[in-house]
């Protein structure tokens, strides 16, 4: 697979080239850990989530959680990846006062997942593909608190055990934007399978980034990891800061020492934090206590078949179906939740073939404009789905024009009700009624006959007298009823 070209950093000795590859660690959405009962609830008093296993007590051994194993086959399918049939759980070796066995039960050289691809949208409707090397599942570690005692750390074990998926890209990315890009697509699939919350600010997902320069096209520069990334905004920065770091070391003529880096958003830049070990330095070996992990065929095309319709599939359906350009369905179908909020305005409308396109302007432009304007997310927006696309509905078919439509949506916003019964019980029906329009036109054609010398001239002045009929009727009028009644009256 060819990786999609991205933005040259330019500097005095040419351009470079910034390759960038990721691992995503996705928590698995399920109630119970990997390897053990204990419950995955978010916060709880420390050390309340663990159980034997969890705390490595003697004698206490791990038992898969098939629902663990399932989210992990459905996030690789959603990928585009190959299910490996047979996996296998290693040991990963290392010390660290959060750990308690002294290891990591993880995956190394046989993961549940193989290769995928993942393809995300960029600025001036460009895509790029991203390659999936591998999917594995791992248990998280657990967490030191360090500001509990002047002169200790103290451990939490309630996300020791918890199950993760680490999503390794191939080093296929080349600048921030599609860093950015990735990371946000990933998160989209994952939402929309329900396999991980993708929440970051509690670290259901986090991405280490490997970051390397080198000229254009010429051999893979030294990498140096950015670790523990929890925010998309900061992945960027951290990524064009390393990128500018190393070239300037380059540049004045030294070298790259491959190593793991924090960053530091207060300060906008990467440090260093320890030298990068390599797999070897793990000691991995297949885990004794774990049997491979084998699955049949069907039981793989069973879950494929229980998938929910993802991004990429539903955006392609609202283009066909709905004729909505590629921007409009990308921004509908970018987080579940907002696709999910307009499937439902669409459920209401009388005819989804006339108004689709109506109800997504609506959604895109009034909803989601007054949304971020009040700081509201979709799940707490005052106007429901149901509403909407009752607003729309009564547009469609005639009833109310589009600026009647705003009135009424600015009322169901403030104060709720069913939009049909608002417009009935408020008089807000547009006029259709040709006789009752025409004695306004009437009236306005003669009072302005110098308006009318210049609508006969030049056509396009008729607006001047539509304008003046909407503001006479209220906003009421039909502006379609009106624009052919004056073409008549007027001859033009």
């Amino acid at each position: 697979m060819t990786a999609t070209s991205g933005k040259l950093i330019k500097r005095a000795t040419g351009d470079w080239e910034v390759v960038i590859g990721m691992e995503v660690h996705a928590q698995v959405t399920s109630n119970a850990k990997l390897f053990s009962g204990a419950s995955t609830e978010f916060g709880g008093a420390p050390n309340s989530h663990v159980s034997l296993v969890d705390a490595a007590m003697p004698g206490s051994l791990p038992v898969i959680n098939e629902q663990c194993v399932k989210q992990a086959v459905r996030t690789g399918l959603g990928l585009n990846a190959k299910i490996n049939l047979r996996s296998v759980f290693d040991r990963k070796n290392y010390f660290y006062p959060d750990l308690p066995q002294g290891y990591q039960i993880s995956q190394y050289k046989s993961p549940i997942v193989g290769e995928g691809e993942v393809t995300v949208e960029l600025e001036g409707g460009k895509t790029a593909t991203i390659g999936i090397e591998r999917l594995h599942l791992e248990q998280d570690a657990g967490k030191l608190l360090h500001d509990q005692s002047p002169t200790m750390s103290f451990v939490d074990l309630n996300r020791s055990g918890v199950a993760l998926m680490e999503i390794v890209s191939k080093p296929d990315i080349r600048d921030a934007e599609q860093a950015k890009a990735y990371v946000t697509k990933v998160r989209s699939i994952l939402r929309y399978l329900g396999t991980c919350d993708g929440d970051m600010e509690k670290g259901s997902l986090r991405a280490d980034v490997n970051v390397s320069v080198r000229k254009p096209g010429g051999p893979l520069g030294t990498r140096c990891e950015i670790k523990n990334m929890n925010s998309i905004t900061f992945i960027g920065q951290a990524i064009e800061y390393e990128a500018r770091r190393q070239i300037e070391i380059i540049e004045e003529g030294g070298s790259i020492d491959q190593e793991t880096r924090l960053f530091d958003p207060n300060k906008g830049e990467t440090r260093s934090m320890r030298s990068k070990e390599e797999a070897h330095d793990y000691r991995y070996f297949p885990d004794p206590d774990l049997l491979p992990l084998e699955f049949t065929d069907a039981y793989v095309a069973e879950i494929k078949a229980s998938l929910p319709e993802l991004p990429d599939q539903k955006k392609a359906r609202f283009i066909a179906e709905l004729g909505l350009s590629p921007y409009d369905a990308g921004v509908l179908v970018a987080e579940r939740e907002s696709a999910d909020f307009f499937e439902t305005v669409l459920a209401k409308l009388a005819d989804r073939g006339r108004d689709g396109k109506l109800a997504a302007n609506w959604v895109i432009n009034e909803l989601y404009g007054r949304l971020n304007k009040e700081g509201f997310a979709i799940g707490a927006s005052p106007v429901s789905a149901v509403q909407l696309g009752g607003i729309v509905d009564l547009i469609g078919e005639g009833t109310i024009s589009g600026k009647i439509a705003k009135d009424l949506f600015e009322i169901v916003w403030r104060e709720g009700g069913d939009p049909r019964a608002v417009v009935e019980a408020r008089c807000m029906k547009q006029v259709t009624d040709l006789s009752a329009i025409e004695k306004v036109v009437d009236e306005i054609i003669a009072a302005n006959p110098d308006k009318v010398e210049q609508a006969k001239a030049k056509p396009q002045a008729l607006g001047w007298f539509v304008g003046q009929v909407m503001k006479s009727s209220g906003g009421k009028a039909n502006p379609q009823a009106v624009n052919d009644l004056l073409k008549s009256k007027l001859g033009v």
